[in-house]
């Protein structure tokens, strides 16, 4: 049965859309899966070597050089599954865009290979029996899940942006600046190109942050379209997985493999008749913005002094956006006070023991931690205190807490949505922040909470993807545009973030992982 679960991802292969790659010149900084996939064909590149080279760039930048330290664990049978991914492509051809494409995952994402540890020390020897659902996905379309990658630790006493386990994560933009969290290793792993593509994880900003401060794109898909089966969470209500990557197209290449029903997660049923019948990297497109409706959502713009320079960048962009042919509906406003209305929608703190307690269950015999009362007994001084203070909830069913928070979710999402569709949009868009990065392990204050205060995607279940557009120029920290719609809206939201990339091309390597020897050359079709 376990392999039923497969056919929807390689029937959608089946139909894998590349657009025409760049012409003859490959560099690993920029590849998209397209030039690599070019690569493949012409001979010039293998999944062995690039394997190789991925491993060069993490023991060079990630172990030395700025010991970026994005990266927990290593698969050790990554070179071998590369050579038979590509003895197979060989022999039958390649699956899809992804054949010997490289992963690296969050490490809270099941590996039967590799252990799943949240960053979390007590954790470090917890081995799965089997794959998340979406790990599964991946390897079934020929992806090499070359790693794990660190993050804010999930139990434990975050070092800010690190854990317990991995130590402290730090930016290639700015070594000083914090790098964003929980998922700061795929921010991080992704910006400095030690994977072709990373897997992140949000429960209420954790793809979103990283990706803006790494200038990355990622999507934080619909409630309901990506599996959880198979990861450590802190809310079913809030949990997303989504793809962490440096274009828009391998974001869409990476969804077209994860999406889908899984009946180890009942959210999924959602999904049902709401997905595209292609595939969703058919959507990107460079003039994807033309006649597009895109509503600016004022209330996400904050006042203030400290918010100058972003703002000025967010009217640089919108600007960009009218240029690229969208039409600007400009403002939209819910009437909310958005950042006071998020600080109550979190359902997240009342649900973390009892997702806790439901993921250490679904773990072997073996495992170090099997439930939440071991993880309270074994965590020691380590444990985050917060878990201690919920471990007594067990229910929720009739918390008042907790139904108030979701109460304001709900109110939250019928607001945007009404925007949505009282103006006849396409998407909202709004900054990400409009304040650059803190430093390294400053503690965040009641103001600066605040001012930062962006979770409408995790407390609506709304789909949002952002984009790099541009860098704050004291600190050379980036700056993000983000794109929010409707419910399995991800197609509409591909194809402006597309279109809104190609008319802007933001992105640019950090200047503390320079190319290695071998990641640039040229080769004929």
């Amino acid at each position: 049965m376990r392999y039923l679960r497969l056919i929807p991802v390689l029937t959608a292969l089946l139909a894998w859309h590349i657009p025409q790659a760049h012409a003859d010149s490959f560099d690993l900084s920029t590849a998209t899966i397209a030039d690599i996939n070019a690569a493949f064909a012409a001979g010039s590149l293998n999944s062995e070597r690039l394997v190789s080279l991925y491993l060069a760039r993490i023991e060079a930048y990630d172990k030395a050089g700025p010991k970026l330290g994005s990266v927990i664990n290593l698969n050790p049978h990554a070179l071998e599954e590369a050579r038979a991914l590509d003895a197979e492509r060989a022999k039958r051809g390649p699956r899809g865009p992804l054949h010997g494409i490289v992963v690296l995952a969050k490490d809270v994402f099941d590996t039967q290979d590799m252990p799943t540890t949240g960053g979390f020390k007590p954790l470090a020897a917890s081995q799965p029996e089997r794959d998340a659902f979406v790990i599964e996905r991946l390897r079934a379309a020929g992806a090499i899940v070359l790693g794990k990658l660190n993050l804010a630790d999930w139990y434990g006493k975050a070092a800010g942006s690190g854990s317990t386990l991995g130590g402290v994560v730090i930016s290639p933009y700015n070594a000083t600046k914090y790098p964003g969290a929980s998922s700061s290793g795929s921010g991080v792993a992704a910006a400095a190109w030690l994977g072709t593509v990373t897997l992140g994880s949000d429960t209420g900003g954790s793809l979103v942050i990283p990706a803006a401060l790494n200038a990355v794109v990622t999507i934080a898909p619909t409630r309901g379209l990506v599996s959880r089966n198979g990861m450590m969470w802190n809310s079913p209500l809030q949990e997303k997985a989504g793809p962490m990557t440096r274009s828009v197209y391998d974001a869409a290449a990476v969804l077209d493999a994860i999406a889908g029903y899984d009946p180890g997660d009942l959210t999924t049923a959602a999904s049902f008749n709401r997905m595209p019948s292609a595939p969703y990297t058919s959507f990107v497109a460079a003039d994807g913005l033309r006649g597009a409706r895109i509503g600016v959502l004022r209330e996400m713009v904050r006042p203030g002094a400290m918010h100058d320079e972003g703002r000025a960048m967010f009217e640089r962009e919108l600007a960009a956006l009218a240029r690229a042919g969208a039409i600007v509906v400009d403002p939209v406003l819910t009437g909310l006070d958005l950042s006071a209305s998020q600080a109550g929608a979190s359902t997240a703190t009342y649900e973390q023991g009892i997702a806790a307690d439901y993921y250490f269950s679904t773990l072997p015999p073996g495992a170090p931690i099997r439930s939440l009362d071991e993880l309270l007994e074994k965590g020691g001084d380590l444990l985050e205190p917060t878990l201690r203070q919920v471990a007594a909830l067990r229910s929720i069913d009739h918390h008042a807490p907790f139904l108030a928070a979701r109460e304001q979710q709900i109110m939250l999402r019928d607001a945007l949505v009404g925007l949505l569709d009282r103006f006849q949009l396409d998407a909202l868009v709004l900054p990400y922040r409009t304040v650059t990065a803190p430093k390294q392990g400053a503690p965040f204050d009641a103001i600066s909470r605040r001012e930062m205060r962006n979770g409408l995607h995790a407390y609506t279940g709304l789909p949002t993807v952002l984009v790099p557009g541009g860098y704050f120029k004291a600190d050379g920290m980036p700056f993000a545009l983000q794109f929010f719609g409707r419910e399995f809206s991800e197609p509409v939201l591909i194809r402006l973030a597309s279109g809104y990339e190609a008319a802007t091309h933001h992105r640019r390597a950090p200047s503390s992982t320079p190319a290695l020897a071998g990641e640039r050359f040229e080769f004929k079709q």
